[in-house]
């Protein structure tokens, strides 16, 4: 990511101030929490494909920034319910919120957050920008959903998967490249065409995600955790719709019944692997990123553009 940091070095430098100001309260416990966040916080992905996204098409504006902090709010507010509904101790190797502050807190700064979000949006006038965005949230909970609702009789096809990852994280990314190039242009074409793009490369992304589950990396979850979640994701599902009839029903008997027996959750994973599991999730995450590389490659070349094209390419080469 070292060449979007220079590209929006400045921009994301004058993004954290926005970011730290809009998170501020005068309630002392809550204003401690969110100075906990702000410095625990990830590698921002979604705030610099928004500014290199308005960067694309024009130069960066005071509305740029809010949406950058909007999504940013709204990605951590759904981290934090998240992590109450996962009963997670653990986020980006730090304690989640749940873990420091009890789950009544959590939620209720999750809930903060959001108000903070829809604020900021409403008492600026960016209207379309919080259209945008507050679709992406509408989608996160429906795909959520949808995954608990399937995740009861774990028979699914691929289609379903995709429904899923494209509710829970490709429609925020896609509605962050959307709202990036809302704030800069008000080209219904070019805005749908950034949300597109976004949606392909947040699909590469997850998948990309899954596809740790079955490594041996480092990455702050231990391997295996989705099959202990019950969680069937790309590389499971595709081999349970080809071994045999007998060996899928074992598998789906230990995801169901064995989830925390350490031998019996390897034993999936190594038929994972051996069925080539991991190989075909492999290709359609590798294909979910060179449509993305299509649509962006259908604008004029520029320092943005190429900025955007190595996140693209981060999403599905990083290690963690």
């Amino acid at each position: 990511m070292e060449l979007a940091r220079k590209v929006i070095g400045k921009e994301l430098d004058l993004f954290e101030v926005s970011f730290k100001e809009a998170v501020k309260s005068r309630v002392a416990l809550l204003d401690r929490i969110m100075q906990y966040i702000v410095k625990r916080k990830g590698k921002q992905m979604r705030p610099m494909f928004i500014l290199l996204s308005a960067k694309l098409h024009g130069e960066i504006t005071d509305a740029s920034y809010r949406a950058a902090s909007l999504v940013e709010l709204l990605h951590t507010a759904t981290l934090v319910h998240d992590d109450v509904v996962d009963d997670s101790i653990e986020r980006r190797g730090f304690f989640s919120i749940n873990a420091l502050w009890k789950n009544k807190i959590a939620v209720l700064v999750g809930d903060y957050l959001l108000s903070k979000g829809l604020l900021l949006s409403l008492e600026n006038k960016d209207f379309t920008i919080l259209t945008i965005l507050s679709s992406a949230v509408k989608k996160m909970s429906e795909g959520e959903l949808l995954q608990i609702e399937k995740t009861r009789n774990l028979n699914f096809d691929e289609s379903v998967y995709y429904e899923i990852i494209n509710g829970k994280t490709a429609s925020l990314l896609a509605s962050s490249c959307a709202a990036g190039a809302a704030s800069v242009t008000q080209d219904e074409s070019v805005i749908q065409k950034m949300k597109d793009f976004g949606e392909q490369v947040g699909m590469a992304f997850q998948i990309k995600d899954d596809l740790f589950d079955y490594g041996d990396a480092k990455i702050g979850k231990p391997t295996g955790n989705d099959i202990k979640e019950k969680k069937l994701t790309l590389p499971l599902i595709h081999i349970l719709q080809k071994v045999p009839s007998s060996l899928k029903k074992q598998i789906i008997y230990i995801v169901k019944n064995n989830n925390n027996d350490k031998e019996k959750v390897k034993f999936v994973i190594d038929n994972v692997k051996a069925y080539g599991g991991i190989e075909y999730a492999n290709q359609k995450m590798l294909e979910y990123r060179d449509n993305a590389l299509l649509i962006l490659n259908s604008f004029p070349p520029s320092p943005a553009r190429e900025a955007l094209e190595e996140l693209v390419r981060y999403t599905t080469d990083r290690q963690f």
